[in-house]
């Protein structure tokens, strides 16, 4: 399992239109036979920052989510609304079990 962490700041005018793109994005990306769970979380704190949660069942997933339309429309319609560049770092999950993952009915 391969768990990327993605940073994401917005500006504030631009946060509808990335939360409408990214759960758009996120519907569709949890159907890919490759994603086992792709969450979306926004800062109590600070509403113009969000982390993308995002797991895959192996290290090609990435790259073929990367092909999918739905993803190259969502990084198209969200570049112009950040803040500053996104950031993403890889993880390997140590618990929960690789099963844990899974996104309840998104199959």
């Amino acid at each position: 399992m391969l768990i990327v962490i993605v940073n994401v700041h917005v500006t504030e005018e631009g946060i509808e239109a990335f939360e409408a793109a990214t759960l758009a994005n996120a519907r569709l990306s949890v159907l890919e036979p490759g994603v086992a769970r792709f969450d979306v979380i926004r800062r109590r704190d600070d509403p113009t920052r969000y982390v993308l949660i995002e797991a895959y069942r192996s290290l090609d997933a990435p790259a073929a989510h990367k092909q999918t339309a739905h993803y190259q429309t969502w990084r198209d319609t969200v570049a112009p609304l950040m803040a500053s560049p996104r950031e993403s770092h890889a993880y390997e999950s140590l618990a929960p079990a690789d099963a844990g993952w899974e996104t309840p009915g998104a199959r």
